[in-house]
């Protein structure tokens, strides 16, 4: 039955406050280093092995009990009713004209899709934004902070992990639901199956992780490039790439990496597929 218990309106509201704190900053420079790197390899080495033990297991077989349109529309289904967290965050960042046109798109593909399981709203030429209170606190100028990786959630940041309790608590309609309904632990099978469509679709791109000469550099490095063309709306500056990069360094040596890439690829031929 649903509960009674409800956020109160200022603390639904306290990102708000915090915002307001932060105005009038620009986007702090990004970090390349790792200060946390002993700590992150040991998670990253916990979350691979749960992994391999559980999650993906589930997702190859959801992946065989579906097919690609099926599967298509439960990604679809999930982009769009978790379209409120992008709007409540173009919101915050006072961006009133991707806020109206999340909305739109939330709308449509609520109403026309279907409840979200199909897309018109791509249709009509409403582009499909992402946010959230990470790239809120960036874009107003908090600094990214240390990399982590963080147990059975993946890579993130001192900033970026914020996003996980304040989008959860007040604005992911997933999260919502499954705090406000009790129906014996069922409330957090759309959760659930969330994370599963998200698994599912990354198992497409596992061969780039495996020829990766160090898998947990590439999704640390991936991570931060992803968040980078994320908080600049897919255009960040060719400076801030060539940082992110090192290719401002004068100790930058193209040679090398690629020199480590070979020799990796030599010690680990059944990984990369090649004799």
């Amino acid at each position: 039955m649903p509960s009674s218990r409800r956020p109160s309106l200022s603390r639904r509201w306290l990102p708000v406050l915090v915002v307001t704190l932060l105005a009038g900053c620009t986007i702090a420079q990004p970090r390349t280093d790792d200060p946390l790197e002993k700590y992150n390899r040991e998670a990253y080495k916990f979350n691979n092995a749960v992994d391999k033990a559980v999650i993906r297991p589930v997702a190859l077989g959801y992946r065989k009990v579906t097919n690609p349109p099926v599967r298509r529309s439960f990604s679809d289904f999930f982009t769009n009713i978790r379209m409120p967290i992008t709007v409540a965050n173009d919101v915050l960042q006072a961006r009133p004209k991707q806020a109206l046109q999340s909305t739109s798109r939330f709308l449509v593909n609520l109403t026309l899709g279907i409840g979200g399981f199909f897309d018109p709203a791509s249709q009509l030429g409403l582009p499909l934004e992402y946010n959230d209170f990470g790239i809120t606190l960036a874009r107003w100028g908090a600094p990214e902070g240390d990399f982590l990786m963080v147990p059975l959630l993946g890579p993130s940041t001192a900033r970026d992990i914020w996003r996980i309790p304040v989008d959860s608590y007040f604005f992911d309609p997933l999260s919502l639901f499954a705090a406000n309904h009790h129906y014996n632990g069922l409330q957090y099978l759309p959760q659930a199956m969330y994370l599963v469509t998200l698994r599912s679709r990354a198992i497409d791109a596992e061969s780039f992780l495996q020829s990766a000469y160090d898998p947990y550099v590439f999704i640390r490095d991936a991570y931060r490039q992803q968040r980078l063309y994320e908080i600049y709306d897919g255009n960040p500056p060719a400076a801030i790439i060539e940082r992110m990069q090192g290719l401002d360094t004068p100790d930058f040596d193209p040679d090398q990496l690629l020199e480590q890439q070979h020799a990796w690829e030599k010690n680990h031929p059944t990984q990369t597929g090649k004799p």
